[in-house]
């Protein structure tokens, strides 16, 4: 038979237990749990700041790929439209050339950052601001990341940090 509970206390005393020394992590909680999240990466300014000179090799990168890949694109085009097989040497220069731009594309694309305009250098990086999922906005020839905008606001949209 359970003994009776004590006035004011409770017959399951809920302590907690202290862990085990060889797993003794400490336990990650998420944060903002009561948002809806679209993005599962999210920036500091700080993360964001130290990817500018791999996102300003990435942009640079790019832009020397885009005429190639424009001018090979023409290449394979008029071999397609003069009903040619559309193998060979112009065609492979051209796969090898989309196969580097696609390359680059997934380097942005696996840190979850949006790269919105590549003539401006215009880049955006998910985060939080004061509760928040925002993007942090930079801009080529910005020295830092300095802006943040609405996931839905653009541009036009962009406040200082």
């Amino acid at each position: 038979m359970p003994r009776p509970a004590r006035p004011g206390k409770s017959r399951w005393p809920w302590r907690p237990t202290p862990p085990c020394k060889r797993n003794s992590r400490p336990v990650r909680r998420r944060r903002h749990v009561d948002m809806e999240l679209r993005y599962t990466r999210h920036y500091s300014r700080e993360e964001a700041r130290t990817l500018l000179p791999d996102i300003r090799a990435w942009l640079t990168k790019l832009r020397l790929l885009q005429p190639v890949l424009e001018q090979q694109q023409q290449g394979v085009q008029k071999i397609l439209n003069q009903g040619r097989d559309a193998g060979g040497e112009r065609v492979n220069g051209f796969l090898r050339t989309l196969a580097a731009a696609q390359s680059v594309l997934r380097e942005f694309a696996r840190r979850q950052i949006q790269l919105q305009d590549l003539e401006r250098g215009l880049v955006d990086f998910p985060a939080i601001v004061g509760g928040k999922e925002v993007f942090l906005c930079w801009q080529e020839g910005e020295p830092e990341v300095e802006y943040w905008h609405d996931l839905d606001a653009g541009f036009a949209g962009r406040e200082p940090l």
